[in-house]
């Protein structure tokens, strides 16, 4: 199980990376056409669903009663990730509610996962603050579709920053426990080895 914990805890990571690359780039780039910010958010919705899933997956494999969120959350980025290139000329609209749908499922699925791990690893409270940021922003964003594609794209962009660095904290975190349980396991092993005849 500390294989699987270690495992998901460099998915997790991995994933909060591309969250901040995609916020930066939609800093860097704030002129990009809506056909550019569809096929980069696309881009980081498909990589961020398949590495959830891959989570989901891992997980499953080892056993473990939390991959349900992890696998739903996969699926919903690959879905939506899918979606934007099916679909590539949606309107800005349609663009900013995609966005704000995608963020409110991932979102809930995160906090749904932070629950479901707490007793597994006590600070997976940081993937839960990384949900409750993109509900927020969802939310946010799908009631006031209108604001300015510029604006939008700030939001978003500060939002994927803001969201990406608790993974990666919660990933330190899950990291570190899965060290400590490893370091524990074979300091009872080699006690178990020593009084054995």
């Amino acid at each position: 199980m500390t294989k699987a914990i270690t495992r998901v805890s460099t998915l997790l990571a991995i994933s909060g990376v591309a969250a901040i690359v995609f916020g930066l780039a939609l800093f860097i780039w704030p002129g990009m056409s809506l056909e550019a910010l569809v096929a980069l958010f696309g881009a980081f919705a498909l990589l961020y669903g398949t590495l959830v899933l891959g989570m989901g997956l891992y997980l499953l494999a080892h056993r473990s009663t939390d991959w349900v969120p992890f696998t739903l959350n996969g699926l919903a980025g690959l879905a939506i990730g899918i979606s934007t290139y099916l679909f590539p000329g949606i309107t800005a609209l349609a663009a900013v509610y995609l966005i704000a749908g995608w963020a409110i499922v991932t979102g809930v699925f995160e906090i749904v996962a932070a629950i479901d791990m707490r007793e597994m690893v006590s600070d997976s409270w940081w993937i839960g603050v990384s949900g409750a940021l993109s509900v927020l922003f969802g939310l946010a964003v799908a009631a006031f579709p209108g604001a300015g594609v510029l604006t939008i794209l700030w939001v978003i962009g500060a939002y994927s920053i803001a969201a990406g660095i608790p993974r990666i904290a919660a990933a330190y975190r899950i990291r570190k426990l899965a060290s400590n349980v490893e370091s524990a396991t074979g300091a009872v092993r080699s006690a178990v080895g020593a009084v054995r005849p």
